[in-house]
């Protein structure tokens, strides 16, 4: 079995509080791996020691076999992993091209030349054009980011991630914000992505991870609880108990 990302008893403590417990996980390569929980579960801090926003107490992260517990945000980048936040950051006064641009231009070394005309740089215009089209953005690839409904710039915040062509990609709550309808097509955008990206997502909105997760863990209290497919986890009384609750998973 080949992992994409691992964590090996994984600890941040913030003075006397332990916010990640010992934490090890493992995600498949091609996985579409849930991460769930209930607030100060501890999630959002794991994302950060995954990316390198935060520096653990203990512990190991490997990504892709290697370790990179103690690598830079920007050095994980070039080695694969990428991610949203759940407020996303956009360049609320360009285009949606010339964002996705800047971003494949960033990758290619060429950030310092964001001044220059979009259709400079032909074959990061076809790159970033083949990226709109798998993320159904190509209809508003002219439109300015800030006049897009929120749906819509959660995917071009996904699409700025995807142009770093990452083997990993993290998902800090995608659909926080989005309406119902919007979140839907959000996720079927998502899960329509090649198997060639293995995807860690954290979401609130449950009906949406057992669409989207074919394998989920349950932090609670900074620890593990459990881990396994979405009806293993639906039918399971301890998750029951400290998260979802009977009438969800009945």
């Amino acid at each position: 079995m080949t992992y994409a990302l691992q964590t090996t008893s994984l600890v941040k403590k913030f003075g006397g509080f332990v916010a990640t417990n010992t934490v090890s996980l493992n995600v498949e390569a091609g996985a579409r791996h849930a991460l769930i929980g209930p607030n100060g579960a501890g999630k959002t801090t794991l994302i950060n020691l995954l990316t390198g926003f935060l520096e653990p107490t203990s512990g190991e992260v490997i990504l892709n076999g290697d370790k990179v517990t103690h690598l830079a945000q920007h050095q994980r980048v070039k080695r694969g992993l990428a991610r949203t936040f759940q407020i996303n950051r956009l360049f609320a006064d360009l285009t949606v091209l010339e964002s996705v641009v800047m971003a494949v231009n960033e990758r290619l070394g060429l950030g310092a030349r964001f001044w220059q005309s979009v259709g400079s740089h032909t074959a990061a215009v076809d790159e970033a054009v083949e990226l709109l089209e798998r993320l159904r953005l190509l209809d508003v690839a002219h439109e300015t980011t800030r006049n897009l409904a929120y749906g819509k710039q959660r995917l071009i915040e996904i699409a700025l991630a995807l142009a770093a062509k990452p083997s990993v990609l993290l998902l800090d709550e995608p659909a926080a914000g989005v309406p119902t309808i919007e979140s839907r097509e959000l996720f079927e955008t998502i899960a329509g992505l090649p198997r060639e990206v293995t995807i860690l997502l954290i979401e609130h909105d449950m009906d949406l991870v057992f669409r989207f997760a074919d394998r989920i863990s349950v932090l609670v209290g900074g620890a593990v609880l459990t881990e396994g497919t979405p009806e293993v986890i639906a039918h399971d009384p301890k998750v029951k108990e400290v998260y979802l609750g009977e009438a969800i998973c009945d």
